[in-house]
């Protein structure tokens, strides 16, 4: 909530994130589909302002506030109608779980890309902010996909160890 328009350089695909989880800053990339959007969104915001204006403000013109968001998410998850059935209003999706839900699709991606997950899950807590891998393991959900994709890693490694 508290990016301003010094910390988005959307010529480089990079966020900077400052003092967030333990007080660290750190760059985060972004994808192409994220830029062209934010680009839209900077033609309308960077006019006549100054590079520590916030990025995220209200149509008032107010800083957008964590319960703000969380609000505008709601009813965005509940006129897209998506909805976690038998649960009550408190256990509905939360801002909050996108994260998860990120953290997730990308340890899956690199399962279906065959790209070597140890060595990489050090890369996604650095993104996520967390200090450790320990912190990101709370974000990995296991799904029926996550736990085909690693169950059929595992199968692979297992039929390629020699008989002992």
């Amino acid at each position: 909530m508290s990016l301003t328009l010094a910390d988005v350089a959307l010529e480089e695909g990079v966020l900077c994130v400052r003092e967030s989880k333990f007080y660290k800053t750190r760059l985060a990339p972004i994808g192409h589909d994220l830029v062209r959007i934010l680009s839209r969104h900077a033609s309308r915001r960077r006019e006549g302002q100054s590079a520590e204006s916030l990025w995220f403000l209200t149509r008032q013109s107010a800083p957008v506030t964590l319960q703000h968001a969380e609000r505008v998410f709601c009813r965005l998850r509940v006129k897209a109608n998506v909805v976690c059935a038998g649960a009550g209003p408190r256990h509905q999706r939360r801002l909050h779980d996108l994260r998860h839900s990120f953290a997730v699709h990308r340890l899956l991606s690199w399962y279906r890309q065959g790209a070597g997950v140890q060595r990489l899950l050090p890369k996604l807590s650095t993104y996520l902010g967390h200090v450790n891998i320990s912190g990101t393991q709370r974000y990995l959900t296991l799904t029926p996909d996550l736990l085909r994709e690693a169950s059929a890693r595992f199968e692979h490694y297992a039929m390629e160890m020699p008989n002992a």
